[in-house]
């Protein structure tokens, strides 16, 4: 870690055992890991988070899987953000969606989008199993400001759900899961962009959007983003064909 969390050097990291990697077939996956829950968890994460680290309940961690790197860190440079033309076209295509922006609590109605999502889109994976406690715990079991918001069509359908972290200077996006069926809006883009704008209301650098793995198709999306910065052995750069 780098200097500026000498303050937290007491904390205590462990790694977790190896299993195999979710997104690139062969390889090994491990985390360091360390828990959250302190009176200075704010001050604290605001640290890991400049060094890659993300948050999952009450816990932070970062990659440091064996022989293998491709888990990027990755952020968007709110001020320089480059709104295409297909960018404002997927704004003024769902301008009819109602954003509703709450302290973060689970509801039956999320966790039933957040069900077939899984269904048709992550079928097999560690989450479609997933029961509403569970769900609950991942929405509501955060020891810094975490929001939940809640898309909904005309007919006041709930057809997206985003989770995310409020930090100093940067909207840090958890986990964000919406109607599969609904294919037209490109919805999972569409709500990057309503944080893009919200981080701009509310005048902050960054938007995190976890890791990114060149390897995975999962994750092409985040390239489109740009300028898009990745956490590297130098620090915060900007990443090549993301300027």
């Amino acid at each position: 870690m780098n200097d500026s969390s000498n303050i937290h050097l007491e904390k205590q990291f462990v790694a977790t055992p190896a299993l195999p990697c979710p997104y690139i077939p062969g390889q090994t996956e491990r985390k360091l890991v360390t828990e959250l829950v302190t009176k200075k968890a704010v001050d604290f994460y605001e640290e890991l988070s400049q060094i890659g680290f993300r948050r999952s309940h009450g816990l932070a961690y970062k990659p440091i899987c064996p022989n293998c790197n491709s888990c990027v860190p990755v952020r968007i440079r709110v001020g320089d953000f480059k709104w295409t033309r297909t960018f404002r076209r997927m704004m003024k295509q769902n301008v009819d969606l109602l954003s509703k922006d709450m302290v973060a609590h689970a509801t039956i109605e999320q966790y039933n989008l957040f069900n077939r999502y899984q269904r048709f889109r992550h079928t097999g994976g560690e989450m479609a199993t997933m029961a509403f406690r569970d769900f609950q715990a991942m929405v509501e079991h955060s020891p810094i400001e975490t929001r939940i918001i809640e898309f909904r069509d005309i007919h006041e359908d709930l057809v997206g759900v985003m989770l995310a972290d409020r930090q100093k200077d940067a909207l840090s996006a958890v986990y964000s899961v919406f109607d599969p069926r609904i294919k037209k809006r490109g919805l999972g883009t569409y709500m990057v962009l309503w944080m893009v704008k919200r981080a701009e209301e509310l005048k902050l650098s960054y938007i995190y959007l976890g890791y990114w793995v060149k390897e995975s198709s999962k994750m092409s999306y985040k390239e489109r983003f740009r300028p898009l910065e990745g956490f590297t052995t130098k620090g915060w750069k900007t990443l090549r064909n993301s300027a």
